[in-house]
C-alpha cells in the first residue's frame, strides 16, 4: 500500500484547523502593543520590494525553529520574552505552517491570516527598507 501524501495545500488547511488566526484589522489595532511581536518570516527580497510592518521582526523561515528553541546554538532571545507573537508571510500560508510547527515544539504564537497582502490595503503602516547594493 502506496503511504498517504499531502498537498502543500492540505498541509496548509489542516495547519489553520489547528492554530491561532489574526484577522489584518485586528493586528493594525495592537501594532504598538508592547505585548505583541510581529514576525515576519518572509525572503528578504520580499521585505525589500515590498516593504514591511513596522517595528517586525526578520527572521527567515528556514531558520525559525533554531531560532526558537532555546536549546539551539542559533537561539534568539527575542523568542524568550513573555510576549505574544504573531508571524507572518505575504498571504498566511508559509506562516500558518510555521506556526503549527512552532506549537508542536511548545510554542504559543498566532498568524496574520492573509498575511501581508491586504495589510496596506486595510490601512496598515509600511516601512520602506533600503536596499543595499555592492560598492
Amino acid at each position: 500500500m502506496k503511504p498517504l501524501k499531502l498537498n502543500s495545500a492540505q498541509m496548509v488547511a489542516n495547519a489553520r484547523r489547528r492554530i491561532t488566526e489574526i484577522e489584518t484589522d485586528d493586528l493594525i489595532s495592537r501594532l504598538h502593543d508592547p505585548d505583541v511581536v510581529i514576525i515576519d518570516i518572509r525572503d528578504i527580497r520580499e521585505r525589500q520590494r515590498s516593504g514591511c510592518i513596522p517595528g517586525s521582526v526578520h527572521a527567515p523561515r528556514g531558520m525559525i525553529e533554531f531560532w526558537v528553541d532555546p536549546d539551539s546554538p542559533y537561539h534568539k532571545e527575542i523568542f524568550a520574552q513573555d510576549k505574544h507573537y504573531v508571524f507572518h508571510c505575504a498571504s498566511g500560508w508559509r506562516s500558518a505552517l510555521t506556526v503549527a510547527t512552532l506549537q508542536d515544539m511548545g510554542f504559543e504564537a498566532a498568524h496574520l491570516k492573509e498575511g501581508f497582502s491586504t495589510w496596506a490595503d486595510k490601512g496598515g503602516p509600511i516601512e520602506r527598507l533600503e536596499i543595499k547594493t555592492g560598492s
